[in-house]
């Protein structure tokens, strides 16, 4: 446990943190009815804090790899961390109020804290890509794994991004109201839902790319690992056009109003293309390629 420590002290102290509200956040789950857009009150926390947990480890074990800009980024690593409590904490507190966390500018104070959190958000997205410049600008011993560890923090940094399509105000929505800003396209926020998720199954929604960007930070590096000593930067190169491919088309299909489980023919096209592509890289990446050893550290510290 003390070597993983090390790794990042602020961010893994933030992912026990994380952890030990996923734990709450169960116990919620079970114990309080409250719903609230449509879905258990406790719900949200949930999966934040599970997110939250895999992408602060992840991150902070990336950090151990830089040799470039050291210092920097792991002050950003820090400021990450701020953040995340932060904006953990104005979650919680509006669950124990009852209220709405994302989107609500009902009262002056909900507002407040509705603006407090687009400014961690933005910390957030800042202090990842100024990781993402200091691991472009490390040197790995292997390749494929710092190509891995490179495109996985773009594509991840692009998911963030994402979400700044949801905080702004869907047409035609009375901001008045108390509400400016939406997770689903077509229809109201609070309907029908996908069990394990809570994204929509009769519109759009744009948590689908926004979630499926966010961890390519975990994807494109799980692929090398995966695969040890047969992995090469062809494969990952073609998996992270691949990745790539799906987050457009899921934004794309987000934004028609789509649900996600229910396809036209072009976005069903669209996924097989992707599909094709990423097998078909992957083939290709892999022909003739033998068992060799796997590296035993992936950059030169």
């Amino acid at each position: 446990m003390a070597r993983f420590l090390r790794w990042h002290p602020p961010l893994m102290v933030f992912s026990l943190l994380m952890a030990a509200l996923v734990v709450v956040s169960t116990v919620g789950l079970v114990v309080d009815d409250r719903i609230l857009v449509g879905s258990p009150i406790w719900f949200k926390p949930f999966k934040f804090s599970v997110s939250l947990v895999l992408y602060s480890v992840t991150l902070a074990w990336m950090l151990s790899l830089t040799t470039r800009l050291r210092r920097t980024a792991r002050w950003a690593g820090t400021a990450v961390a701020a953040a995340g409590v932060l904006e953990m904490a104005i979650i919680v507190m509006q669950v124990v109020r009852g209220r709405q966390s994302h989107f609500n500018v009902a009262t002056p104070f909900d507002a407040l804290m509705w603006r407090v959190m687009g400014v961690t958000i933005s910390t957030l997205w800042v202090m990842h890509a100024v990781i993402a410049v200091a691991l472009l600008l490390s040197g790995f011993r292997d390749r494929a794994t710092g190509l891995a560890v490179r495109l996985g923090l773009l594509l991840g940094l692009v998911g963030l991004g994402l979400g700044l399509l949801m905080a702004l105000p869907v047409a035609g929505q009375d901001v008045a109201a108390g509400i400016a800003g939406a997770h689903s396209v077509g229809v109201p926020d609070g309907g029908p839902q996908l069990a394990l998720t809570g994204w929509s199954t009769t519109g759009g929604d744009l948590r689908v790319p926004h979630f499926v960007g966010i961890h390519a930070l975990q994807v494109l590096p799980l692929v090398v690992l995966l695969l040890r000593g047969r992995a090469n930067t062809r494969l990952v190169w073609g998996a992270a056009i691949g990745y790539a491919g799906l987050m457009a088309l899921l934004t794309w299909q987000a934004l028609r109003g789509q649900p996600l489980l229910r396809p036209d023919l072009i976005t069903a096209l669209g996924a097989l293309a992707v599909a094709a592509w990423t097998a078909g890289s992957a083939a290709w990446a892999l022909r003739d390629v033998g068992d060799r050893p796997s590296p035993r550290q992936a950059v030169a510290v």
